[in-house]
This record gives structure tokens, C-alpha cells and sequence, in this order.
């Protein structure tokens, strides 16, 4: 039975990666530290689903707490570590700084070392389309220059992925880095705009929509998401001999590192996404709108041709289908 290591266990992404592994009979050791960022009683929600399984074990603890993960590292061996565990959300970076210092950059730290010491046979890592910052070269590919992040939440999983190259390089540890572009589905986080969309139209409530709704976003739907980071997981990069990368890829050549996205290869304009959800609740929104706040990008799009070379995957939910599914679970878990 193969281990596996996932940070960020209860948060919305995690929880269905370890369904998805226990599922698969794998063994998986599952942090979180059950942050109230959000409503900690939909984060335990979801890890009751994952204490049913008998090859799960939980552990509450923050990733950057001083030696926490070697020690896990130590008593477990993971094969394989997916770290999803993070501060999200680029608009309270503003405010809160120091919990993405520390959480994201000092949690990967730790991580790295554990890794160092006791290394698993790959490492998966999450990073983000806000990496991207302010490149306007559509659709977003690999090896465009990522240079100028927007918010210090990118500016942070920015660095995570260079520290982690550095690690990759001295160590001869693979890693694959994954840029998720906009997630949404099922048990989805109360941040994010489809919930709070949501919500509000069901509430006769009007919505924030900002830049007056000249937005687009690359949606990816959870499950499609989770089975690219499954596919991926055995997609174990291998530092180039020679030091020649194949054309397309974005793996280092000088270390058993890739950075790959994860979406769902198109850009839906934000209006058509209100559009679905409106269409899914049989209510019409009333929009507020609002100018673009600051950190903020007003475009996101993938380029997941690597993803395909890599998997034989493409993501593949409509906007519409996905909607749907997310407004059926938001009515059944909050009997609306």
C-alpha cells in the first residue's frame, strides 16, 4: 500500500485528493491545520468523509510549525506528497500579509527540508496562475517569463516554486510544481466568487461583480482538476542527461523539475459565468458593479497542452455543467 502525504487535507482541493487516493487504496497521511480563514465546520465536514476510510490518518497542525514534517516524514516515508496546504486568496494578502509569510513560504521551507532528509518519490506542489502576474501573452504557457506578480500571494507561490527548483537541483528531489487557474465545484470555498454568488442570489442579495464584469477566468472544475493531479503523480520528472529540454516542456535543465497548468484550456467571460449560475438557481442576480480591485488580473487563461503531452487528460466540464453540480451540493448541504 503506497503512502501519500497531503497538506491542506480539509480545505476544498486536498479533501477530494485524498478521497480520490483512498479511493485508490493508497495509504494517506492528512494535514490540516483547520484555519478559521473560512468556516472551519464546512472544513470538518469534509474530513468526516475521510475518517470513514481506515487508511486515513489525520493530523492538525500548521505546515510551518518548526519540524512538524520531519518528524511526519520520518514516521511515515511518503512515496508521494501533494502540498496544497497554503494561505489562500489574493485580496486579504493586502491586509494580512505575515499568514502568507509564513504559511507559504516558511511551510514549503519545512516541507523542503523533510523532503531533503527523507525523500519521497515525488513531490507535487501548488502554485497559481497569479504567478503569471502582469503578462498579457494569452494563453498563459509554461515557459512565458512570470516575472511581475500583482498581489504578494503570488509574489509568495512565486517563490515557493524557486525555492523548490533550488531543492530539485541540490537534492535530485522531483518535483512538479501545478498552477491551478480558477477552481470551483462541490464543497467549494466561501471566498471564491461561486459560492458567494451563490448565496447571495438565493438570498435576493445583489452581487460585488468587479471591473464592471470585463473579466475572464480559465474555470476548472474540481474533480477534473484532482484527476490531472492523479495523472500527474506518476509523471515523475527526470533531470535531462544532456541538459536538452524537449520543445514544449517545461521541465528544468538542470534539475528533476516541471512546472505544468492545471485548467481548462479556455476563457469564460465573467457575465457567462453569472449567466450559469442564474440559470442553475432559476433567479436573476443583481449585480453591483464595482471597479477592479487592486492585486487583481483581469484576465486568466491556460495554455494545457503540456498537461495532455504528459497525461493523455484534457479537463473537460462546461462551465454549465459544473455550475449546476455546485448549486445542487450548495442547496442540499444548506438545505436552501
Amino acid at each position: 500500500m503506497p503512502t501519500a502525504l497531503v497538506t491542506g487535507a480539509a480545505g476544498f482541493i486536498g479533501s477530494f485528493v485524498c478521497r480520490t487516493l483512498l479511493e485508490e487504496g493508497w495509504r494517506v497521511i492528512g494535514l490540516d491545520c483547520m484555519s478559521d480563514y473560512y468556516d472551519v465546520s464546512l472544513k470538518e465536514r469534509r474530513e468526516d468523509i475521510l475518517r470513514a476510510y481506515d487508511n486515513y490518518r489525520s493530523v492538525h497542525d500548521k505546515v510551518e510549525t518548526p519540524n512538524l514534517l520531519m518528524s511526519l516524514f520520518e514516521q511515515e516515508r511518503p512515496d508521494a506528497v501533494i502540498h496544497l496546504a497554503a494561505q489562500a486568496g489574493v485580496r486579504y494578502s493586502i491586509d494580512n500579509p505575515r499568514a502568507y509569510l509564513e504559511s507559504n513560504i516558511v511551510g514549503t521551507f519545512e516541507l523542503l527540508e523533510a523532503a531533503r532528509a527523507f525523500p519521497p518519490k515525488h513531490m507535487l506542489l501548488a502554485s497559481t496562475s497569479s504567478a503569471y502576474g502582469a503578462n498579457t501573452e494569452m494563453p498563459y504557457v509554461e515557459t512565458h517569463k512570470a516575472d511581475h506578480q500583482m498581489s504578494f500571494y503570488a509574489a509568495t507561490k512565486k517563490s515557493t516554486e524557486s525555492m523548490a527548483h533550488s531543492y530539485a537541483h541540490l537534492f535530485d528531489l522531483p518535483i512538479t510544481m501545478f498552477r491551478f487557474f480558477t477552481v470551483y465545484g462541490p464543497w467549494g470555498r466561501p471566498d471564491m466568487a461561486l459560492f458567494k454568488f451563490t448565496k447571495a442570489i438565493l438570498e435576493g442579495k445583489p452581487i460585488d461583480v468587479y471591473n464592471y464584469g470585463d473579466m475572464k477566468r480559465d474555470f476548472t472544475y474540481v474533480e477534473d482538476l484532482v484527476h490531472a493531479i492523479r495523472l500527474l503523480i506518476d509523471a515523475v520528472p527526470v533531470r535531462p542527461a544532456d541538459g536538452v529540454v524537449p520543445e514544449g516542456d517545461s521541465l528544468s535543465p538542470v534539475a528533476p523539475f516541471r512546472v505544468v497548468n492545471i485548467g481548462n484550456n479556455d476563457a469564460v467571460q465573467l457575465t457567462d459565468f453569472i449567466e450559469a449560475i442564474e440559470a442553475a438557481t432559476g433567479q436573476t442576480a443583481e449585480r453591483n458593479l464595482m471597479p477592479m480591485q487592486a492585486g487583481d488580473v483581469p484576465a486568466t487563461w491556460a495554455d494545457a497542452d503540456l498537461l495532455k503531452s504528459l497525461t493523455g487528460y484534457a479537463p473537460k466540464t462546461s462551465v454549465r455543467d459544473g455550475v449546476a453540480n455546485f448549486v445542487r451540493w450548495y442547496r442540499q448541504f444548506y438545505q436552501v
